[in-house]
């Protein structure tokens, strides 16, 4: 969860309430999901909160949130803009991993060493929340004084966005007193060695020049020319990335924090080859919204009138547009079902659909003053029969001296497959990169049969995946727990470790075409580890919970041959147990044996 650093005192200057109590601000940040983590060393307070509101990683986007919670503002407010005198130029040799580009001009900033010191924290928690650690997108700040626009007679300044060779052209980067090409900069450069991951396989890396010359190597590091001083008044901002949506909404983030330390936002005209932006982007998106649906999920009757102010104090606007079918209350005279358009401000990259809305409106209102009350079924709910076995198995486990694990899901190909000794049926088909491979590996290899080793099933791929980390949702949970136990070699031995969790495999038999199931896998890793050890483990497993085991000897790729089991339960094919083999310890980075073993969880009903 994200955690912000601010001033009280800044915090009670921003909003206007100088007279508002430590303790007071607390109670109202809470509500608005904002909680208090404690102090740090230099006396500022921590603050955590959900990661949707991007908007709030600065004392100024809380302080904004705060004003609306007051009533001291109501409805969106967009910032007025001047009139470009400002051209980002983006060249055909830009790198084609980071094609994207924009920014705007701030001038008449009021920065003081707190402001610095805010807007260099909002940066640098954009680049780790939006920006995917400067992946997806990276913000550079400089001062516009020092930088030198177009040619002499031009009828505008400009920047160019250029590609460059590593060693085509040196410039001195903040932090540095020598001057240094972008390569040595990712050699040398603390920073750079530090994201050089980030754009290392670059044929060509991204370079942001003025008339001088080379002043920014996004999205690594900024030059000492631009760089801010507590007196800079004027600032230009430039943000690149590998998708022009997700830079607009982190430069209009900024932009909005500057607005509020006084600074005058100027647009920036950026041309592409191909098109021509006018930015900072302070677009205003609307969305449509069923009074029906507000009533429904907050549980309280509200007028048309009272949804449109609570909408005004969340730092929206709504106005209603029409009128659609179902009931919703009638108290302010409209029959039917009121629609609503609410417009949301540019500074908001969370608002996906309905709920969200809802969510702003029931803080306004006050969550703590809604009354509960029991919901209108025949039933009361409670634990399913899958979790109360999940949870008894978990507790035996743990009582046979298991260490209980909850890990991810989503998993490397890599590590699902080739590092458990597997092959991926995708790969064996061909490969399953594009569309067409994916469903010709459905088809060939789709659902495990009878011959598949376990966790050898066709995966389920996400198909835009966040990091290739991530690539697919695990067929098996041994991939897992190997994982940990390679990063737990620091760590004492044994180390006797279970999970019970989500485990999936691609089948064209149900309608989903995916197959989900829960699976308890276990490791030992130790020095005297063996089949017998695990076994007998598993055995009084399997007592606890009134089955019978049978281990009769199998064949399976992670496993040593000859010190392997299939797993059948009650007379039916569970799992498997054995000695895992020594190439997968050595991939593993592991230097004591392992003995595992790994069984459906419904088998031990």
């Amino acid at each position: 969860m994200p955690v912000v650093d601010i001033d009280f005192e800044e915090l009670r200057r921003l909003t206007g309430q100088e007279e508002k109590s430590d303790e007071e601000l607390k109670t109202d940040l809470f509500a608005l999901g904002l909680e208090y983590e404690g102090e740090t060393e230099e006396g500022l307070q921590q603050l955590e909160f959900a990661p949707d509101r991007l908007d709030r990683l600065s004392v100024e986007g809380i302080a904004r949130s705060l004003r609306y919670q007051y009533g001291e503002d109501r409805g969106v407010y967009v910032p007025r803009t001047n009139s470009p005198d400002w051209r980002y130029e983006v060249q055909e040799s830009v790198p084609e991993e980071r094609p994207y580009v924009t920014g705007a001009i701030a001038r008449g900033v009021n920065l003081d060493e707190a402001a610095l010191d805010s807007l260099i924290q909002l940066q640098e928690k954009l680049h780790a929340t939006m920006g995917r650690d400067r992946v997806k997108g990276a913000i550079g700040i400089h001062d516009l004084i020092m930088l030198k626009g177009g040619a002499a007679g031009s009828e505008d300044n400009s920047i160019e966005y250029r590609g460059v060779e590593p060693e085509e052209d040196t410039f001195v980067p903040l932090d540095a007193d020598a001057e240094l090409s972008p390569g040595e900069v990712l050699s040398e450069h603390p920073t750079g060695q530090e994201y050089a991951p980030v754009v290392g396989d670059y044929e060509r890396l991204p370079a942001i020049y003025d008339e001088i010359g080379l002043f920014s190597f996004p999205p690594v590091i900024n030059g000492r020319r631009t760089e801010l001083e507590i007196d800079s008044t004027d600032l230009l901002i430039e943000l690149t990335g590998t998708d022009q949506w997700t830079i607009d909404r982190m430069g209009a983030i900024l932009c909005y924090a500057l607005a509020a330390r006084g600074a005058t936002i100027e647009e920036v005209v950026v041309e592409y080859p191909d098109r021509e932006l006018i930015r900072p982007d302070f677009g205003v998106e609307t969305k449509r919204l069923a009074h029906e649906r507000v009533e429904t999920v907050l549980g309280i009757a509200l007028a048309s009138e009272d949804v449109i102010d609570l909408a005004e104090r969340s730092g929206l606007d709504a106005e209603v547009t029409g009128s659609g079918e179902g009931g919703g209350s009638d108290e302010d005279g409209s029959a039917g079902n009121p629609i609503y358009e609410v417009s949301i401000p540019p500074y908001r990259q969370d608002v996906l659909g309905p709920l969200d809305l809802i969510d702003d409106l029931g803080r306004a209102y006050g969550f703590n003053d809604l009354e509960p009350h029991y919901p209108d079924v025949s039933t009361v709910g409670g634990r399913h029969e899958r979790s109360r076995l999940g949870r008894k198995v978990r507790e035996t486990l743990v009582g046979l001296g298991f260490e209980d694990l909850l890990d991810f899901h989503l998993i490397a190909e890599r590590e699902n497959y080739d590092r458990m000794g597997l092959t991926s049926p995708d790969a064996a088909v061909g490969g399953a990169d594009d569309e067409a491979g994916a469903e010709n590996a459905t088809d060939e290899a789709g659902e495990a049969d009878a011959t598949t080793p376990l966790g050898g099933a066709a995966p389920a791929r996400i198909r835009e995946p966040y990091s290739e980390d991530y690539g697919i949702l695990r067929t098996w949970a041994l991939p897992s727990l190997m994982m940990v136990l390679e990063n737990n070699t620091h760590r004492p031995y044994p180390q006797d470790l279970a999970e019970i969790g989500l485990a999936a495999g691609r089948d064209d038999s149900e309608n989903t075409g995916l197959a989900e199931f829960r699976t308890v896998g276990a490791v030992l890793a130790r020095t005297d580890a063996s089949y017998e050890a695990a076994k007998s483990r598993l055995a009084a497993l399997c007592r606890a919970f009134g089955v019978e085991l049978e281990t009769p000897p199998t064949d399976h790729p992670s496993f040593i041959d000859g010190r392997a089991a299939e797993v059948r339960i009650d007379g039916a094919p569970a799992g498997v147990i054995g000695e895992i083999h020594p190439e997968v310890l050595i991939e593993h980075d592991l230097e004591v044996p392992v003995a595992a073993f790994e069984v459906g969880l419904d088998a031990l009903r």
